[in-house]
C-alpha cells in the first residue's frame, strides 16, 4: 500500500535522534556479495620488470549486435504485442573511443507512439551484480515461479507469463552493469574504468544517452527503476543525467541504500535504523506478546521507540543511568522478542547478524538477511552469526538457470560468451564519489570517501521540480531497512513545496519485494499509478 502521508512526529522524530544521527544519512549493510569478496583472477604474464610499464592490452571492439523477437502477452484483459530486443550498445570515452559494450534486453510495445510512450531503465545493484533478479522476477513479460519465503525447488524451473508486468504502462530496458551479464570492457577499457561509484555512473549515463539516441526516445517520458545498489546508482544518475540534458520524469527506488558512511565505527545510527525491522521479524514469527493483526501497526510502535527513548539511550553512552538502561532494554525486548539479558549484554546494540542468529535460537533456526521470513538451519544452534543466508541460497540457482535459458532459448541471443551473474571483483570497488552538481557541504559537495547520494537526488529535485520519486520497501528486509530509507529521503533538505514529490510504499516482503506474489501485485498497482501521473 502507498504510505504517502506519515506521521510528522516520526519523520521529525525526537530531538535526541537529530543529535545522534550526526552523519548525513543512514546506510545499510552491504549485500552479502560485498562481504564475501572474491579473489581477483591471477594475471598471466611472461615475467620481467618491464611488464609493469607495459601499456594495457586493448580488447577488440565488437560491433553492436542484437537479436529481435516478437511476442504477445495477455495482460489486464488486453493482448499486448511487443518486441523483445536482446543486444549490446557501445559506450565511448572522452576521446569518443569505445571502452565498454553493455548488454541489455528491451521490451517495447508494438505500434505505440514513442513520444507518448514512457521508457524505463531497470537494473540491479551489488555493486557488480547483473540484472537477472529484476529481469526474471519483477516486471518483464515473463517471470520465474518461486516459493517465497521457502527455498525454490530444483530444476526444471518454470517461467510464466507475468500478469504483473509493467509493459502496459511503459517500455522496459533491463541493463546489465559493466563486467556483468554479457557486458564487457572493450578497446582500452579496463576493469578499473567501471569498478567504482562514479565510474559506474559514467557508464550508465552514457548507455542511457546511447539508447535514447539509437531508438529515438529523447522525447519519451523517462524513468529509472533500480534495486539495492541500483538505488544508489539511480540517485547518482538523477543529477548526472540532468546535467547532460536528459530530463527524468520519475525514479523508483526499490530497497534503497543511499548512504554508505553509516558503516564507519563509532556511530550508533545503524542500530536505530535496524530496530523497526527487527520488530517486523519478531511480529512475523510470533515472538512478541499481544501483537496487532497487521505488521504496520507494530512497526509504527517500533519507529516511535527507536526515534525517541532508544536513540536517547544510545546517545547517552556511558552516562546512561541504570534505570534508563532497564526501561529501554525491557521495551526493546517487548518489540523485538530478544531477552532483556541478551540486550543488556549487547549494550543495547544488537547487530543484524546477531539478531538473525539469536531471535530464533530456541527453535534452532536462523533468519535470512535479504528476507527475514526465510528460515535456515546451521550445523548447531551455538555461535553468534548464521553460517549462510537462506533468503539468498534459496533462490539463486533458479534465477541463474532462468536467465541463461530464457536469453538463449526464447530470445535467440547467440554468443560464445558466458553470462556472468556478478563481476566478482567487488574488493577493487572505488567508493569515492563526487556529486555531479557540486554545491556546499549540506548538498554533499566535494569528494565523499563513501557515497551519500541522497544529496544528489535532492539536488536533482530542486533543479527539476517535476521529478517524482517512489520509494518501495519490504518490511522484512534487513539488508536495506525501511527506517533507514525514510531517514535518508526525509533529510534531502527539500523545501515544503517539494517534499510531496516523494512517495513511500511498504510491502509484506523482503529485499526482493516481487518474490512475494501479493506484494508484487500491490507494487505493480502502485507503480502503474505512479508512472501514469509522472508521465503527464
Amino acid at each position: 500500500m502507498i504510505a504517502v502521508c506519515r506521521l510528522a512526529c516520526i519523520r521529525v522524530a525526537a530531538a535526541a535522534l537529530l543529535c545522534l544521527l550526526c552523519l548525513p544519512s543512514i546506510a545499510q549493510e552491504r549485500p552479502a556479495a560485498q562481504q564475501q569478496q572474491q579473489r581477483p583472477e591471477r594475471a598471466e604474464h611472461s615475467g620481467g620488470d618491464d611488464q609493469k610499464d607495459a601499456a594495457p592490452k586493448e580488447t577488440p571492439v565488437p560491433p553492436e549486435k542484437s537479436s529481435v523477437t516478437h511476442h504477445e502477452l495477455a495482460l489486464g484483459g488486453k493482448s499486448l504485442k511487443y518486441t523483445a530486443t536482446a543486444g549490446t550498445l557501445l559506450i565511448r570515452d572522452e576521446e569518443d573511443k569505445p571502452y565498454g559494450s553493455m548488454f541489455y534486453t528491451a521490451y517495447t510495445l508494438d505500434g505505440a507512439e514513442a513520444t507518448a510512450r514512457p521508457v524505463s531503465f531497470l537494473y540491479n545493484g551489488g555493486p557488480g551484480a547483473a540484472t537477472l533478479w529484476l529481469h526474471m522476477g519483477s516486471f518483464s513479460p515473463v517471470r520465474i515461479q518461486t516459493d517465497s519465503p521457502n527455498a525454490t525447488a530444483g530444476p526444471p524451473f518454470k517461467l510464466v507469463p507475468n500478469q504483473y508486468s509493467l509493459l502496459d504502462k511503459t517500455d522496459l530496458v533491463f541493463i546489465d552493469a559493466p563486467l556483468t551479464g554479457y557486458s564487457r570492457a572493450v578497446g582500452k577499457g579496463q576493469a578499473k574504468d567501471f569498478t567504482g561509484v562514479d565510474q559506474d555512473l559514467k557508464a550508465f549515463d552514457r548507455f542511457i544517452a546511447r539508447y535514447i539516441s539509437v531508438n529515438q526516445r529523447w522525447n519519451s517520458p523517462k524513468f529509472l527503476i533500480g534495486e539495492s545498489y541500483g538505488t544508489t546508482r539511480s540517485a547518482g544518475l538523477s543529477d548526472l543525467l540532468g546535467s547532460d540534458g536528459i530530463q527524468l520524469n520519475g525514479i523508483v527506488l526499490i530497497s534503497s541504500i543511499l548512504n554508505y558512511a553509516i558503516r564507519s565505527p563509532g556511530y550508533d545510527t545503524i542500530y536505530v535504523s535496524n530496530l523497526p525491522s527487527y520488530a517486523a521479524a519478531a511480529w512475523y514469527f510470533n515472538k512478541v506478546q499481544n501483537k496487532p493483526p497487521d505488521v504496520a501497526t507494530w512497526v509504527q510502535q517500533a519507529r516511535e521507540f527507536a526515534a525517541g527513548p532508544y536513540a536517547n539511550a544510545l546517545f547517552a553512552g556511558h552516562n546512561l543511568s541504570a534505570d534508563k538502561l532497564d526501561s529501554v532494554a525491557k521495551e526493546m525486548s517487548r518489540l523485538t522478542g530478544l531477552s532483556v539479558d541478551y540486550i543488556k549484554e549487547a549494550n543495547l546494540r544488537v547487530s543484524p547478524t546477531r539478531f538473525r542468529k539469536e531471535v530464533m535460537r530456541s527453535d534452532r533456526k536462523t533468519l535470512g538477511r535479504y528476507d527475514m521470513r526465510f528460515e535456515g538451519e546451521d550445523i548447531d544452534a551455538a555461535g553468534e552469526n548464521p553460517s549462510f543466508d537462506a533468503s539468498d541460497t534459496g533462490i539463486t540457482g533458479a534465477f541463474v538457470a532462468a536467465i541463461h535459458d530464457y536469453l538463449e532459448r526464447e530470445l535467440k541471443y547467440e554468443t560464445t560468451d558466458t553470462y556472468r551473474p556478478s563481476a566478482g571483483n567487488i574488493g577493487q570497488w572505488d567508493w569515492k564519489h563526487r556529486p555531479a552538481g557540486g554545491g556546499g557541504p549540506n548538498a554533499g559537495g566535494g569528494e565523499q570517501l563513501q557515497p551519500w547520494v541522497a544529496g544528489d537526488l535532492g539536488a536533482a529535485i530542486r533543479k527539476n521540480p517535476h521529478l517524482k520519486v517512489f520509494s518501495a520497501n519490504g518490511y522484512f528486509d534487513l539488508a536495506t531497512p525501511f527506517f533507514a530509507t525514510e531517514y535518508d529521503l526525509d533529510h534531502m533538505n527539500l523545501e515544503p513545496e517539494l517534499r510531496g514529490n516523494v512517495q513511500f510504499g511498504y510491502y509484506p516482503s523482503g529485499h526482493m519485494i516481487y518474490l512475494n506474489v501479493d506484494a508484487l501485485h500491490q507494487l505493480k498497482d502502485d507503480l502503474a499509478a505512479f508512472i501514469d501521473k509522472a508521465s503527464k
